[in-house]
């Protein structure tokens, strides 16, 4: 498996589905603010919208942390489109929905399933210079947390801020961070 950490995206340039209109969405639209990728398989699915639908429950706190979220499937815009046209909870979200049908993100992510022609669902969190800080990719048939990828996202910005300082599992903003030091090995 190659490690994307710290991987910077490639350029791209792709059509969007934002806030009732088509928009085209390029690499540099994603620079100088926090990004959620956000791959899933498809529209008009399963467990796609409840995911989604998550992820527009929370939009107004990712947005506060500095976050866009670039929602991603091999579908195009106009499928997208078709969906928020069909679908309440697809019709409330406020976040840009890009279309891949031809795969770039995909695979410049690691994340498409070709003989499916689908994505898996891949989560990449991405710092405002463009350089994946985390991420997660799981098989199709099992949804995220958009709660718990606020909280991922709001410790990696922590740690881009205070780099003597890591965040310990389940530390959300306010909480204690840890300092790591000779005498913190083996204490805790």
């Amino acid at each position: 498996m190659v490690n994307l950490i710290n991987k910077t995206v490639e350029n791209f340039k792709v059509q969007a589905f934002h806030q009732g209109k088509f928009k085209e969405i390029t690499r540099e639209d994603t620079l100088g603010h926090w990004s959620v990728f956000f791959f899933y398989p498809a529209d008009f699915t399963f467990v796609c919208p409840t995911e989604l639908g998550d992820l527009a429950d929370f939009y107004e706190e990712f947005r506060a942390a500095d976050c866009e979220i670039y929602s991603v499937s091999e579908d195009t815009h106009f499928v997208h489109k078709a969906w928020a046209d069909a679908s309440d909870t697809i019709k409330k979200i406020q976040y840009p929905m890009l279309g891949d049908p031809a795969g770039v993100l995909a695979r410049d992510f690691g994340v498409l399933a070709e003989e499916e022609g689908q994505a898996l669902r891949g989560t990449f969190i991405v710092n405002p210079q463009g350089r994946i800080k985390a991420y997660e990719v799981h098989d199709m048939g099992i949804g995220r947390n958009a709660e718990e990828l606020l909280r991922k996202v709001q410790a990696a910005q922590f740690v881009e801020i205070h780099g003597d300082q890591v965040c310990p599992a389940r530390w959300k903003p306010g909480d204690e961070t840890l300092t790591p030091s000779f005498d913190l090995v083996g204490l805790l």
